[in-house]
């Protein structure tokens, strides 16, 4: 084995390259953070693993930039379609009633294949100059006071990277988190296995996700997956059964569990796979987000029922709320700011393989009508209890620090409609002052952080007074029914979206000690 005596440096190493790696790479590109992006597969996946974007992860991939290419290839309120062999029971929207709102923009779920989100993803961040570094194997990894020292192997060549931080985006057998022995804790439910795989299916339309539900042997289920010509199936298999993943095993499923009573035949076909699996639910969660210099996300942090549609979503806002924060302290910031990144995302972690596990459970019971609460949109995932959510001097507001910054369409200066996740959108904290504003506070501000800082005034009409370039009029009251209408009320977003202060007028000087946290001393 050749090694490389040359080592190389940089600021972050990413170890995977699945939707929270390369959400964290376009992140990082755009805030001008340089990385490398590593996996170990010598081409990229085809399957389907996850299926389902939820609207708080739409809202990311809005700001980075690469939704209306995601909304392209997607599909909401697709219906299901139950059946008890040949007999069409009926049809059945599990997002029924839910459509967008000037403060939500991305009301349900959409369907579309994992593989297609990181195809998305891929191509924005090499817009960004990056690409990921395929056939790229970790295989030791240590670190000091300093940096972090990986050992990479490519091509019977080794080399070796010193970065400043490295993240482990490596998917539930990481190898980062085997190699610093971090606990894994929870259960594999070893009877409950389901064959998985994308196929293509002749014989039933592609504007239902079809379901059999009622056979003795358990559920089967064929998913249509937007953009593609294929199939997601899935099939509960029962425990004493030995089976393996081969198109003849999932074409005997089928033909068993949605043949006419009356003919004995199924007329649903399956032919050409392009991923086929057999898979065990696991349900584990990681006891630590950080050590030192290293962090875990995704699936090497945490993993879940597939049930529901929650762990790429969760791994995708792991990343989300990490990006930021590493910027930040690569540019100045305190390192100390990377803890809140445990202090955070854990606690949702657990949240949410208590959602997916209840959901398994309903699947199981064969419910034709499978339900979908709003826990599992995500849209109410918040920090409210963590040490960067600050309140002082609290207006009248239905929110409080931690939530999601909802959306509302307002008007700039020169009268142009814009919404409040364009101006959110971009590296950087935005500012809201709700009427009675401290104009020479909001100066200052805006003339220490610059860019990173925009900082806006909010007004029920134009008024000469508040004319300037960060003038906004909520001409329709939809930011006031969302943020609340009291004057002098003030609302600092982070950069990913979620309020880190509210305060009133009168607390500028909260919200400048709020920005030194996150940015440094300037």
């Amino acid at each position: 084995m050749k090694m490389e005596h040359a080592v190389s440096k940089l600021p972050v190493l990413i170890v995977g390259a699945g939707p929270t790696g390369l959400t964290l790479a376009c992140d990082l590109a755009r805030r001008g953070v340089d990385f490398r992006i590593i996996d170990k597969t010598t081409k990229y996946f085809a399957g389907s693993r996850g299926k389902g974007l939820q609207p708080r992860s739409l809202e990311i991939l809005e700001d980075l930039g690469v939704v209306e290419k995601i909304l392209a290839n997607g599909r909401f309120h697709l219906p299901f379609r139950g059946y008890d062999g040949a007999t069409v029971l009926g049809d059945f929207d599990m997002h029924e009633g839910r459509h967008p709102t000037p403060d939500v923009p991305y009301a349900s779920s959409m369907i579309i294949p994992q593989w297609r989100v990181e195809e998305i993803l891929r191509g924005c961040m090499e817009e960004w100059g990056k690409r990921v570094e395929l056939a790229t194997e970790l295989v030791a990894l240590e670190q000091d006071a300093d940096a972090v020292t990986a050992t990479l192997q490519k091509e019977g060549r080794q080399e070796q990277v010193r970065a400043e931080y490295a993240v482990a985006a490596d998917g539930g057998r990481s190898f980062v988190r085997k190699h610093l022995n971090v606990g894994f804790e929870g259960e594999t439910w070893k009877d409950e296995r389901m064959l998985v795989g994308d196929v293509h299916v002749e014989g039933l339309d592609r504007d239902h996700w079809h379901s059999w539900p009622k056979h003795k042997d358990g559920w089967v289920a064929l998913c249509p997956l937007p953009s593609t010509d294929t199939f997601q199936f899935q099939a509960q298999i029962p425990p004493e059964e030995e089976v393996e993943s081969s198109l003849e095993t999932f074409q005997r499923i089928i033909d068993e569990r949605t043949r006419d009573e009356k003919t004995g035949r199924s007329e649903v076909k399956l032919s050409d796979p392009t991923w086929l699996s057999l898979y065990r639910v696991n349900v584990r969660m990681v006891d630590q987000y950080r050590m030192g210099r290293i962090f875990l996300a995704g699936d090497a942090a945490h993993v879940h029922s597939p049930a529901g549609g929650q762990g790429m979503n969760t791994g995708i806002q792991d990343a989300y709320n990490l990006g930021w924060k590493l910027s930040a302290v690569l540019h100045g910031a305190d390192a100390s700011l990377l803890d809140s990144y445990e202090e955070e995302r854990l606690p949702i972690a657990a949240s949410v393989l208590g959602i997916t596990s209840k959901l398994h459970r309903q699947r199981l019971r064969n419910d034709e009508k499978p339900e979908r609460g709003p826990e599992t949109l995500q849209l109410g995932l918040n920090y409210r209890d963590c040490s960067l959510s600050r309140e002082e001097a609290m207006p009248a507001t239905p929110l409080r620090a931690g939530d999601r910054a909802p959306d509302a369409p307002m008007r700039d200066a020169a009268g142009k409609e814009v919404r409040l996740f364009d101006l959110f959108r971009g590296p950087r904290c935005t500012l809201l002052s709700f009427g009675n504003h401290d104009f020479a506070g909001l100066k200052k501000l805006s003339e220490k952080y610059g860019q990173q800082v925009c900082a806006y005034t909010v007004d029920s009409m134009v008024s000469a007074a508040h004319a300037g370039d960060r003038a906004l009029t909520d001409d329709r009251g939809h930011a006031r029914d969302a943020y609340g209408g009291e004057n002098g009320a003030l609302f600092l977003i982070r950069p990913d979206g979620y309020i880190g202060c509210i305060g009133s007028s009168q607390s500028m000087d909260a919200v400048e000690n709020y920005l030194e946290q996150i940015y440094g001393e300037i």
